[in-house]
């Protein structure tokens, strides 16, 4: 019996060892078919920590992604026009061609709309760099009101990387909660500086001269894994500011570019299915009250399940299954 424990202490800090990423090195796009038993997934990053390699894998399907030792599977790499070809009947390659079909848009490029003819939204809150704290309320408020109903709350969080380094304190309550089961949370690519600057918009956000993409998305998914967080395979653009090319180099990362059609703060009104905006950074007073305004006018339907909160992922994988 001891000796059973004592191995199942092994084995947990073994495990806890694995998941430990504080020092990364050669982490790169690294595109390969990863197979296990009859499981088919597409590594898109590897990378190395405590002298083992892992890679950050994605269920083409299901759009759900995680971090494994590479050793666990056999790999096949692929160029990423293969990726398309191979799994083009994915909900994921379906998504990624959903969103590059909208990439002449300045603003809003990529997908807006997740869930067609549901009752309910996805929720989306951006974290930009910002010297305030956390807006606690909309996560509480999430939790509070849909917890006799749908726990945990499905929800997404745009996190950019300066907003990482300043705000330890705020990001270690969110992963609290997912810790907890209250709300799970898909962290989404938001830039590791998310730089703003006078100049008019084809000139600003990710479109300013030079801007390094690799530290904007690759640094900052070092962050998010140094952190705990498991990068999602969506990214949003600060400001919603692109232009073609800068969207083809996004959808090159292996990332869905995610906009919105209810950016509450500008005054757009979700509908069924919407991909609602807020910002959480302590900087959108007004998009905060009026989600808030937004579940307590909510409440009844909530209870009848009848407006529901929608994960992205799951909403893409219904959208083109």
């Amino acid at each position: 019996m001891r000796y059973k424990f004592l191995l199942l202490i092994i084995l947990l800090a073994s495990s806890s060892f694995a998941q430990n990423f504080e020092i990364i090195k050669r982490y790169k796009v690294s595109y390969a078919m990863a197979s296990q038993n009859q499981e088919k997934l597409i590594a898109l990053r590897s990378f190395v920590s405590n002298n083992q390699k892992y890679l950050l894998l994605v269920n083409p399907n299901s759009l759900e992604t995680k971090i494994e030792v590479a050793n666990k599977y056999t790999l096949n790499s692929l160029e990423y026009s293969n990726v398309l070809a191979i799994f083009k009947s994915t909900a994921y390659v379906k998504s990624l061609e959903a969103a590059s079909a909208k990439d002449l848009q300045l603003q809003n490029a990529g997908i807006d709309h997740a869930i067609p003819n549901e009752k309910g939204i996805t929720l989306t809150i951006d974290l930009c760099p910002s010297h305030k704290g956390l807006d606690r309320i909309i996560f509480q408020s999430v939790f509070d009101e849909f917890k006799k109903i749908e726990q945990p709350a499905p929800l997404a969080v745009s996190v950019s990387g300066k907003w990482m380094l300043k705000h330890q304190d705020d990001l270690n309550w969110l992963k609290s909660l997912v810790d907890k089961k209250e709300l799970d949370i898909t962290w989404v690519n938001h830039s590791f500086n998310h730089e703003v600057n006078s100049l008019p918009l084809a000139e600003n956000f990710l479109l300013a001269k030079g801007t390094d993409l690799d530290v904007e998305v690759l640094e900052n998914e070092k962050l998010m894994l140094k952190n705990g967080l498991t990068p999602s395979v969506f990214f949003r653009f600060p400001g919603l500011v692109s232009d073609k090319t800068i969207v083809q180099k996004i959808d090159a990362y292996g990332l869905i570019p995610i906009g919105s059609d209810a950016w509450l703060a500008k005054g757009q009104q979700p509908n069924a299915g919407s991909i609602v905006l807020i910002h959480g950074n302590g900087n959108e007073e007004i998009g905060v009250k009026d989600f808030i305004k937004l579940l307590k006018s909510k409440q009844a339907d909530v209870m009848n399940k009848q407006w529901l909160l929608f994960d992205l992922r799951q909403g893409l994988e219904k959208e083109f299954e």
